[in-house]
């Protein structure tokens, strides 16, 4: 990450600090629960940190748009725990045994266990929500977890299939955009913003949550299991095709289309190995395809906050994309 990516993220973490501790603070105060067991599960997936992007964007629209309520903090602790409600069951359904360098939640206390745990945390950010007492609210967070949900079931459906372009980029919105769009959504519903200005944000949401799992998906087939704290090419070995297999598999040689498709077939790297999927990457330029995509998002993000009045928190607005498209892990 470039020197002058750095320094930006540490002017956006300055104008977020104290809004920040106190999302962390809320996250704690709603983790707990009168059965020890959630209270434990829901304790090590906050402390397992995050980039907290999602209560950050929510928290730079409604100050972009002059709203500093105790609003934002809870619905910032909401987004949050709808995040990490989805993660917890992406594991689950993956058999995933690290999550961001720890033993994924499901490997320590079980799927049972994890599976309550999940949905008591998606049940918890509702009840949080409806302390706003605008249905408006309740309406978006609603249609964003049918969203998520549609989407892990059209990926399950997908597993170990041949996927196109529109395919993904409709998985991608569902499963991640969304969750972006609706965060820059919900910080205009608090500060009371007109139609055109919420529309603009959520624009700028969805661009950024497309370029931000494009390049999750990227660093999945190019950073090491250090960064990464995980295994490398994961989604594939989970039957998953992401941009860049998908580019290389259209675009390649026949001997190309047949090691990826055994690949997705053998849920494995047994018979092709991860350096020869790389090397099918690297010959067929997918990566850079792929990378390429995520800089068109970034940049389509960025006019959509053309609109707004300049102030320090457009700016930092304006800092997300290239933080997105930059980061290695």
């Amino acid at each position: 990450m470039s020197t002058l990516t750095i320094a930006a993220a540490r002017e956006v973490f300055e104008l977020l600090r104290e809004d920040l501790v106190a999302v962390e603070q809320e996250l704690g105060r709603d983790a707990a629960s009168s059965v020890s067991t959630i209270t434990e599960i829901a304790e090590y997936l906050r402390e397992g940190g995050g980039k907290r992007i999602r209560p950050s964007l929510l928290l730079l629209a409604a100050h972009q748009l002059g709203y500093a309520g105790q609003g934002a903090i809870r619905l910032g602790a909401v987004v949050e725990m709808l995040h990490t409600a989805t993660l917890v069951h992406d594991d689950i359904i993956d058999g995933a045994d690290t999550r961001r360098g720890r033993p994924s939640a499901n490997t320590t206390w079980g799927n049972e266990k994890c599976v309550l745990a999940g949905d008591w945390l998606y049940m918890q950010a509702f009840k949080v929500a409806l302390e706003e007492r605008n249905l408006r609210v309740l309406d978006l967070l609603i249609g964003l977890t049918q969203q998520m949900v549609e989407g892990e079931l059209l990926q399950i459906q997908k597993l170990g299939k041949s996927v196109s372009e529109a395919e993904y980029y409709d998985l991608i919105f569902r499963k991640t955009a969304c969750l972006f769009s609706v965060s820059m959504r919900l910080g205009a519903v608090l500060a009371g913003a007109t139609e055109a200005t919420e529309t603009s944000l959520a624009t700028f949401g969805r661009a950024v949550g497309l370029a931000f799992q494009i390049v999750d998906d990227v660093l999945d087939l190019t950073a090491t299991e250090e960064v990464l704290g995980k295994p490398v090419a994961s989604d594939l070995r989970e039957g998953k095709a992401t941009l860049a297999v998908i580019h290389a598999a259209d675009h390649g040689t026949a001997a190309d289309r047949k090691a990826i498709r055994r690949v997705l077939d053998d849920r494995s790297f047994e018979n092709v190995s991860r350096q020869q999927i790389r090397e099918i990457l690297v010959r067929n330029g997918s990566v850079e395809y792929a990378m390429a995509a995520a800089d068109r998002y970034a940049e389509q993000s960025r006019q959509a906050l053309a609109p707004l009045p300049e102030s320090e928190y457009k700016r930092a607005l304006l800092w997300v994309p290239d933080f997105v498209v930059a980061r290695e892990k």
